[in-house]
């Protein structure tokens, strides 16, 4: 017999969990300071234009658990089934970063780690403000030309005259009088629920199969549109923007939903090809992506030009397999320690084992979404998770995999740890989306048989509720009347008078007797001793 699973409500599990999270954060930011001076930090202050919040350390500390505990009131509250490991880990991430800021600002004296508190603020509400207002991920279907209008929009922000900035030899910026944003960050979240939106309608299409060459089903010329259009416009963004890292990360989502979408290799292998186009093209036209190039083939041939790089690894050996241990090493020797190689700076003072705890981290977060997409009975949801996770390791692997030599930089930040506003903004709207759809999938839910509607039971106290497919009366273990399926071999007697016999079987020579009626006595046998026919 198949069973419903029911959650339960882990609220008492997740707030010790986020607990949990908040002290390691904390622990963090006292530990450098002990380490360093000898005694707590002296004061805490964040400056935004003429408003200025500061005082004791204590008090830094006190806002630090205000807003962990403050996302968590609001999650237990308007989502309360929602996965009780990603919020305490996104916080203990967040924490790690906010230590590590201020370690780096003890060495050149500025407060980058107050003004990612700020940042951390704005972050909360955004959270906050998309957790009560979305409680249920289905309604973001409705509108799926608008967010590709709203995702494109974001994307091409940064070439509009007098907004846009260009940093590093890539324009990725937009300037809005003193603040600097980076719109990438935004899309990325819009375009996932536009392509899980548009690839829930179309999937069927796409998987048509076409032209069958080596074993795999190739698709119809005709169905290649939308990776066209997708290639297209990566293709855009890498000319006019000079941003290898966007372009990867926009058109590789794209790739990864189609393949889930249609459960069609091809069209992972149709867009690998074109993303090592993409990689060719950029290497081509493009000074800074073959200065990257180099760096990472070869970073030890020019130390005034990889000198970033060279004092990664130089940090990364350093700190071995423990780490010199918080403020005791020298990672303000890497230049941007604070944003696109703040992984080294946690490496050289954590160790190996603590930038692998790091990546564990972020899988955590993956795993569980990726679960939640396993989970979801419905094809948006699905694809939306699968999108959300997707995006997010993809990051995490690329800028990772730069600072380590494994891949060539791209500039990506690392979610919830680097230092950048957008970066934070941007991620914690991401987390308040993963916890949307893992509480619509983990929310106790049966199905009538034959309706197609869901009935909640959120009241309910079981863990598992029996499948059938008919109605059956009765209390459920709270105590509430709902209608439960059953299985075939448990679905109740018709009332009224016994079945009428079936008619005889047609004889073909046979001499097989024919099975009994169910609930019906034996027939009486005859003078002579014969069964009837």
């Amino acid at each position: 017999m198949s069973e419903v699973v029911v959650y339960r409500r882990r609220t008492v599990v997740s707030l010790v969990m986020m607990l949990f999270a908040l002290a390691l954060g904390a622990g963090g930011y006292l530990l450098t300071s002990l380490n360093q001076n000898g005694t707590f930090p002296a004061d805490w202050l964040m400056s935004a234009g003429p408003l200025q919040f500061g005082g004791p350390w204590y008090l830094g500390l006190a806002a630090w658990f205000a807003l962990g505990l403050a996302c968590w009131g609001v999650t237990a509250w308007r989502l309360p089934y929602a996965d009780p490991l990603i919020l305490p880990t996104a916080f203990l991430l967040a924490g790690l970063g906010i230590s590590m800021i201020y370690r780096l600002d003890q060495a050149d004296g500025k407060r980058s780690a107050e003004l990612q508190m700020l940042w951390l603020f704005l972050a909360v509400a955004a959270f906050i403000a998309l957790v009560v207002w979305l409680r249920d991920h289905r309604r973001l279907q409705r509108y799926t030309y608008l967010w590709f209008l709203a995702g494109f929009l974001l994307l091409l922000a940064p070439l509009v005259p007098g907004l846009g900035k260009e940093n590093h030899g890539a324009r990725i910026w937009i300037e809005v009088g003193p603040f600097s944003f980076q719109p990438a960050e935004i899309a990325r979240i819009v375009l996932s629920i536009a392509f899980a939106a548009y690839l829930v309608e179309k999937k069927d299409v796409l998987a048509l199969a076409g032209r069958r060459f080596l074993g795999i089903d190739f698709p119809r010329p005709r169905d290649l549109g939308p990776i066209l259009i997708a290639w297209g416009f990566s293709l855009v963004i890498l000319v006019f923007q000079k941003d290898l890292g966007t372009t990867l990360l926009f058109f590789g989502l794209f790739v990864a939903m189609l393949y889930v979408a249609t459960e069609r290799p091809s069209w992972a292998i149709l867009g690998t090809l074109m993303i090592l186009g993409l990689g060719v093209l950029g290497y081509n036209a493009f000074g800074h992506v073959q200065t990257r190039f180099e760096s990472w083939l070869n970073p030890f041939t020019d130390y005034d030009r990889n000198g970033q790089v060279i004092n990664a690894q130089f940090g990364f050996a350093w700190g071995g397999l423990f780490g010199s241990g918080w403020g005791d090493g020298r990672p303000y020797l890497t230049p941007l320690a604070k944003n696109d190689f703040i992984g080294a700076a946690i490496g050289e003072e954590l160790g190996l084992f603590g930038l692998c705890a790091m990546v564990l981290l972020f899988g955590v977060i993956v795993a569980r979404v990726l679960r939640a997409a396993l989970g979801s009975a419905e094809g948006f949801g699905k694809l939306l998770a699968t999108g959300l996770a997707f995006v997010f390791a993809l990051q995490v692997f690329v800028i990772l995999g730069g600072i380590t030599r494994l891949l060539p930089l791209t500039g990506l930040t690392t979610p919830f740890v680097s230092q950048g506003g957008s970066s934070l903004v941007s991620n914690f709207l991401l987390l308040g989306l993963m916890l949307t759809v893992t509480h619509q999938v983990r929310r106790p839910h049966v199905e009538h048989a034959g309706s197609g509607e869901y009935v909640s039971l959120s009241a309910e106290a079981t863990q598992a509720l029996p499948v059938v497919v008919g109605p059956r009366t009765g209390a459920t273990a709270a105590g509430a009347a709902a209608e439960v399926p059953v299985t075939p071999d448990e679905a109740p007697l018709p009332a009224g008078p016994a079945a009428e016999p079936r008619p005889d079987p047609v004889d073909f020579g046979g001499e097989a007797p024919e099975p009994l009626p169910s609930h019906a006595e034996p027939p009486a046998p005859t003078e002579d001793g014969e069964e009837p026919r």
